[in-house]
C-alpha cells in the first residue's frame, strides 16, 4: 500500500471508526458532512484515491460499498501487503422478504422463491446471516432506501449508535438503536418518522439482528 495523504489517513480513520461503531462503512454524503467538504463528489475524489493506493476497495452499485482491504506484516520486513480476494470464497445468505406479523423473520413462509443468493463475504463487516428486503423510507437519510437488501447478522444486544433490525410485537423494524439507562429509543434516519421509545416494562421488544451492509440494484 502507498503512503497516504493526512487526508486519506483521516478519511481512512472515519471509515474504519464507522464499521466498528455502527456495523457498516459511511456513505459518500456522511464523509462530506464530517470533514467539512461543500458536496459528496470530494469524498468520492479521495475513496478513489484510497482505493487506488489499495487502502479500500470500493463496489459499485452499492451506497456504503466500501470495504477495507486487510493488511498483515511481510516475513521479509516491515513492508506491508493485501491479503488475496477471496474470490472462490461465497456466502449462501437467504433473502426474507415481507414479514408477516408475529412470526419468525425466518420462517420458512417468509424466504422469496430462489432466494439462496452468493456474495462475496468482503462486501460485509461481519458475516451476515440472511437478508432482508428494506420496506419503507424511514432509514432514507442513512443511504437505506425502499426495495434495498440488507445483510442482517443475528445478535441479542447492540451498542448505540448501531443500526438494528428489531421486533416490536407483531411488527418488525429497521433503526438506529440507542440506549441510555434503562431506556431504549430506535431512532429513525428521515424526519417523517417518529422516535419509538420503549420503556423498562416494555416485554415486546426482541433484537432481531445488526445491519453489517447494504446491497442496491444489483440483485
Amino acid at each position: 500500500m502507498l503512503k497516504l495523504t493526512a487526508r486519506q489517513e483521516q478519511i481512512l480513520n472515519l471509515i474504519k471508526d464507522a464499521i466498528e461503531n455502527t456495523g457498516f462503512p459511511p456513505t459518500r454524503a456522511e464523509i462530506a458532512s464530517a470533514l467539512g467538504f461543500r458536496s459528496a463528489n470530494a469524498a468520492e475524489e479521495h475513496l478513489q484515491a484510497l482505493a487506488r493506493k489499495g487502502a479500500i476497495e470500493i463496489s459499485p452499485g452499492t451506497s456504503r460499498g466500501i470495504r477495507l482491504r486487510e493488511i498483515r506484516p511481510s516475513l521479509f520486513g516491515s513492508r506491508q501487503m493485501a491479503l488475496p480476494h477471496p474470490a472462490l470464497i461465497q456466502l449462501s445468505l437467504p433473502l426474507v422478504g415481507r414479514v408477516a406479523a408475529g412470526s419468525p423473520i425466518l420462517a420458512q413462509e417468509h424466504i422469496e422463491s430462489e432466494s439462496n443468493y452468493s456474495i462475496d463475504p468482503m462486501l460485509f463487516s461481519s458475516k451476515p446471516d440472511y437478508l432482508l428486503r428494506v420496506r419503507g423510507m424511514s432509514m432514507r437519510d442513512a443511504g437505506i432506501l425502499d426495495g434495498d437488501l440488507l445483510a442482517v447478522k443475528k445478535i441479542d444486544h447492540a451498542r448505540n449508535g448501531q443500526i438494528v433490525v428489531a421486533r416490536l410485537g407483531d411488527d418488525v423494524t429497521v433503526k438506529r438503536y440507542r440506549k441510555t439507562g434503562t431506556l431504549i429509543e430506535l431512532l429513525p434516519e428521515n424526519p417523517d418518522f417518529e422516535v419509538i421509545t420503549l420503556s423498562p416494562e416494555e416485554n415486546s421488544f426482541t433484537l432481531e439482528g445488526l445491519v453489517v451492509g447494504l446491497l442496491r440494484s444489483w440483485i
